[in-house]
C-alpha cells in the first residue's frame, strides 16, 4: 500500500449508525436537486487571485468509492471504484453548498467510471456553483504501473480488458478516457489531474510518466504525498505523530518539475491515512489537519486537504472538518485564502518564471 493509503476503495452492504444519523440530519434540499431533476452547465466563477504572499488554502475530495467504508468488511469498491452511493454523492454536494457559503470551493477530482450511472446532475450542479472537477482517470488506476498486474483491481479479475496492451498505454488511455467522459456527460474538460494514491517521490524519476501527462493536456497535477510517522492501527496518535505531520508538510509544497509540469502535493494526513491506516478518532483527524494549516498559515505556505466523501460521511457526518479549515482560513485575514489547485498552480508557474 503506499503512504496515501488509498490504492484501494468499499460496497454499500449495510449501514452503520453514523451512516443512519448522516442520512436523517443532512440538509437534502440541494442534494435531491442535483440527485433529481435537471441542472443548468454554466461556467465557474472566475478564480480568486490571491496576494502573493498569502498562504493558499485548498480543500480537494476525490469522488470515488474506498474499501472499508462505510464497513470495514467492504471490499467490493476495489473493483467499481466509480459507482458512488447516494451517501457520497448527498455528502459531497453538502460539503460543497457548506464551503460555497464560506466564501470558497472544493476541488473534486472524478474517478470517470462515475460517468456510466444514469445521473450525472449532481456533478452538473457542482460545476455549475463553481467547483473544479479534475481527472482522477478512468478506473483508478496506478500510473506508475510497469507490470499488467499492478494496474488495477479490475484488470487482475479481467485481463482480458487490457488486449494485450503495454501498461503505458493502458494508462495513457484510462486518463484519456475519463477526460472524454467528462466532457461527454459534463461538457466540460477536466480542471487538473490527480494520481490514485499518492507517492513520496512524486514523478521524480519517472519523466515518461511526466510527459504522458503534459501529451494529455495537463499543465499540473496533484501526485506528490510525502512519507509521514503514523500510529499503530486503533492506537491514540502521539505527540511524536502529529510532529511529524507537522514537519512532512515542508516536504508537501508545490514545486516544477524539469520537463514543466507542476506538482501540487497532498497535504498530511489524509483521511485515509487516519481512518482506515490508523483507525482514528475524529478529533485526532482533526487535530492533525489544524496543525497542518495553522503551519501553513504561519509560513505563509501551501496546505492541499486531501480527503473522499465516502470515507468522510461516517466518520465526519457534521462536516467538522470543512468547517475547521474555513474558519482557520477566516481567522487568518489576509494571511490566508481559500483557493482551488489551480490557482496554486498559476503561482507555482509564476514564482519559478
Amino acid at each position: 500500500m503506499n503512504p496515501r493509503g488509498n490504492n484501494f476503495s468499499p460496497h454499500q452492504l449495510g449501514a452503520p449508525r453514523t451512516r443512519r444519523e448522516f442520512v436523517r440530519g443532512l440538509s437534502l434540499a440541494g442534494a435531491a436537486a442535483g440527485l433529481g431533476g435537471a441542472a443548468v452547465l454554466a461556467q465557474p466563477a472566475a478564480p480568486r487571485t490571491p496576494a502573493g504572499d498569502q498562504a493558499l488554502i485548498a480543500l480537494t475530495l476525490d469522488l470515488e468509492m474506498s474499501r472499508n467504508f462505510p464497513r470495514w468488511e467492504d471490499t467490493h469498491w476495489d473493483y467499481e471504484k466509480g459507482n458512488l452511493n447516494a451517501e457520497t454523492k448527498r455528502y459531497s454536494l453538502e460539503a460543497a453548498r457548506r464551503v460555497r457559503a464560506r466564501g470558497g470551493v472544493i476541488h473534486f477530482f472524478a474517478v470517470g467510471q462515475v460517468f456510466e450511472q444514469e445521473n450525472v446532475d449532481w456533478l452538473k450542479q457542482l460545476n455549475a456553483e463553481g467547483h473544479p472537477i479534475g481527472n482522477h482517470t478512468y478506473d483508478h488506476v496506478y500510473v506508475l504501473a510497469t507490470r499488467p498486474a499492478e494496474i488495477q483491481f479490475r484488470f487482475q479479475r479481467a485481463p482480458w480488458l487490457l488486449e494485450g496492451k503495454t501498461p503505458a498505454q493502458v494508462i495513457r488511455e484510462n486518463i484519456q478516457r475519463c477526460t472524454e467522459a467528462m466532457r461527454t456527460r459534463l461538457g466540460i474538460a477536466p480542471a487538473g489531474f490527480r494520481t490514485p494514491g499518492g507517492f513520496a517521490d512524486g514523478l521524480h524519476g519517472r519523466p515518461d510518466v511526466q510527459q504522458m501527462l503534459l501529451d494529455c493536456g495537463f499543465n499540473w497535477v496533484s501526485c506528490k504525498y510525502p512519507a509521514h510517522p503514523n500510529s499503530k492501527p486503533g492506537e491514540a496518535p502521539t505527540r511524536a505523530v502529529f510532529d511529524g505531520i507537522v514537519q512532512a508538510q515542508a516536504a508537501a509544497q508545490p514545486f516544477v518539475y524539469p520537463t514543466g509540469l507542476v506538482d501540487i502535493p497532498m497535504s498530511p494526513i489524509s483521511d485515509v491515512g487516519a481512518f482506515r491506516t490508523g483507525r482514528w478518532k475524529l478529533a485526532d483527524f482533526l487535530h492533525a489537519i489544524r496543525l497542518g494549516v495553522e503551519w501553513a498559515i504561519e509560513q505563509r505556505a501551501v496546505f492541499d486537504l486531501l480527503a473522499h466523501p465516502s470515507v468522510l460521511y461516517p466518520n465526519d457526518p457534521e462536516f467538522k472538518v470543512f468547517e475547521l479549515v474555513c474558519d482557520l482560513v477566516k481567522q487568518a485575514g489576509d494571511r490566508a485564502a481559500l483557493v482551488d489547485l489551480g490557482t496554486i498552480a498559476r503561482r507555482t508557474t509564476a514564482r519559478a518564471r
